[in-house]
């Protein structure tokens, strides 16, 4: 297998690993997308919110963007980041 196979391969079975985490961990309620502004508004009235970072390399060290407070997580080492947050807090992943 080509290197560029296996990179695709691996990005494939992250994501899918991550949209099996975030089912299984607000099952009910299912993965919701919220605006900047949505998420400014959440950051101010709830204490219990943890910001994740997903992006990988060039995408992170190049942007100029980024949330204050957000901790950056490989996400390939998802088994080793995923015990780190409280079980009770909201997650909030982004990746642009």
């Amino acid at each position: 297998m080509r290197p560029y196979q296996k990179k695709k391969l691996s990005i494939v079975f992250f994501i899918a690993g991550l949209i099996i985490f975030l089912l299984a961990s607000n099952s009910s309620a299912g993965v919701m997308k919220m605006s900047k502004e949505e998420l400014k508004s959440l950051m101010e009235k709830d204490q219990n919110i943890s910001i994740i970072d997903v992006r990988r390399g060039k995408d992170w060290t190049s942007s100029e963007f980024k949330i204050q407070g957000a901790k950056r997580v490989d996400p390939s080492n998802f088994s080793s980041w995923s015990t780190e947050f409280p079980k009770d807090n909201t997650l909030v992943l982004y990746c642009a």
